[in-house]
């Protein structure tokens, strides 16, 4: 349930308007992996708040800031790779009704065309976590900032 800080803890929000965001979280989360595995950009593109954010880590990742430059930093990684990414047992805590966070189990799998290595990788297999803050806007929820932090990474080099 959503909790209005000025009215003493007061809930503000129904039960049924904490599982309906938490619903369209999800589905906003499972679309974003889909539209990555798909390569439909601009789709992607409108998943993200206009200030959104995106972090990964390690010497090959890198950061974005601003919905397009997160869209151009992902396609820039993997627009030309095969991938598959699962998201897995959501923990979404909701700081109001317009602001959520979230953290995602995550494993995914990129492969890269021959010839056309990322940075020297053919192929990499993780497993980690998306940190993920969420806004709501007219246009429903949005993902305002992604961080990715990996517990582990199989690595193929070119």
């Amino acid at each position: 349930m959503f909790r209005d800080p000025t009215t003493t803890g007061r809930t503000t929000v129904t039960l049924t308007d904490s599982a309906t965001a938490l619903e369209e979280i999800r589905t906003l989360q499972a679309r974003y992996w889909r539209l990555m595995d798909t390569k439909q950009w601009s789709a992607l593109e409108d998943l993200f708040a206009p200030d959104a954010r995106m972090s990964f880590p390690g010497d090959r990742g890198g950061e974005a800031a601003g919905a397009r430059a997160c869209v151009d930093f992902i396609r820039e990684r993997v627009g030309t790779a095969r991938t598959v990414h699962h998201g897995h047992m959501p923990e979404i805590t909701f700081e109001s009704s317009a602001e959520a966070s979230g953290v995602w189990a995550m494993e995914d799998i990129v492969e890269w065309p021959e010839g056309e290595p990322f940075r020297g990788m053919a192929k990499i297999h993780g497993w980690g976590h998306y940190h993920n803050r969420y806004v709501r806007t007219d246009d429903g929820w949005r993902i305002a900032l992604t961080r990715v932090t990996r517990l582990r990474l199989e690595e193929t080099t070119a």
